[in-house]
């Protein structure tokens, strides 16, 4: 025990079994007992120090947008789950959503494998339903974002968003947390859904979907206090493809080794002192720019401008 006070008065303060025994090996010799005796020993007498492990407080949801961070703003999240099969062998996907803040939950079972009409169709029907949020959050699925294979192509949900003045988001690709929302969601609907009952037709498993998410709906209505306002979509509203857009396109994207970021099929360098880092690049359609900002999880409400490129290439609606 002496030795081990003085190993902690030293300079390194190392005073494990293995520190122990090394400070005892020239003194013993072949008598010196096994570290993990010396462990054992240490244990009996209570003198072992407890792990510490470091926890930190997780971000805010919604962290990387400041607005929905401070709970200013509603962010919906979308999703497909995939690959579902009824009787016969139909094949068929489901559009899902969910809200961050407020209780709005959606699911669209398609007739067959999830496409850029089956959204066309849903978003404007459901923000008649229940008002549009100022966000709506995608994965880079090209249902969502449109073809990759050109640049500068903005994709026609991306478009129908922007019309309807919702500002897109793009979640990281390849990354998991973002989309943890209307994951979470997807797992709801299909032990309550899917799992439970037998569709023996497309009908019959959009109907029972409908019976679930409306009183699912009213039932997280009264246990939420306060949420974002929605703004109305008026009844008469439709999505004109040949419309002027403008607004905000806002990517979340990682900069690879030389701090440095594709998007639009371009690749723009932000920082070289930020690389692998997560930074949101918001596509300003209005001023012909794309802002980069910093996001960091462990400090979410420091995010300063890191770069900002102009001018942006016009873009086109695919």
């Amino acid at each position: 025990m002496q030795m081990r006070q003085q190993l902690r008065r030293s300079v390194l303060g190392v005073v494990g079994a293995q520190a122990i025994a090394d400070a005892l090996a020239p003194a013993l010799g072949g008598q010196l007992p096994s570290v993990r005796t010396i462990g054992r020993v240490l244990a009996r007498h209570g003198l072992l120090d407890a792990p510490r492990r470091l926890r930190q407080a997780p971000p805010p949801p919604g962290w990387y947008l400041p607005e929905v961070a401070a709970g200013r703003a509603e962010l919906e999240a979308f999703d497909f789950i995939e690959d579902l099969c009824l009787e016969g062998g139909r094949w068929f996907d489901v559009l899902t959503c969910r809200a961050l803040w407020g209780p709005v939950c959606g699911a669209w079972p398609g007739p067959g494998h999830g496409t850029t009409a089956q959204v066309l169709a849903a978003l404007p029907e459901h923000w008649h339903r229940h008002g549009r949020p100022a966000f709506a959050q995608f994965d880079n699925d090209r249902r969502f974002h449109g073809p990759h294979r050109h640049p500068d192509t903005l994709g026609r949900v991306v478009r129908l968003c922007l019309q309807a003045g919702v500002t897109p988001v793009f979640a990281p690709p390849a990354e998991h947390g973002v989309q943890n929302l209307v994951e979470s969601f997807n797992q709801l609907w299909q032990a309550k859904v899917w799992q439970r009952f037998e569709h023996p037709h497309h009908r019959g498993l959009a109907s029972c979907s409908e019976r679930f998410v409306a009183p699912l709906i009213a039932r997280r209505a009264r246990r939420t206090e306060r949420t974002p306002s929605r703004r109305p979509l008026r009844r008469d509203w439709q999505w004109n493809p040949g419309a002027r857009w403008s607004g905000q396109v806002v990517f979340l994207r990682r900069t690879d080794e030389r701090g440095g970021v594709s998007l639009l099929g371009h690749r723009w360098t932000v920082a070289s002192g930020w690389c692998h880092r997560l930074v949101r690049a918001e596509v300003d359609l209005d001023e012909h720019c794309i802002r980069f900002y910093r996001r960091r999880r462990k400090e979410p409400q420091d995010q300063p401008l890191l770069a900002t490129v102009p001018p942006l290439p016009s873009t086109r609606g695919s």
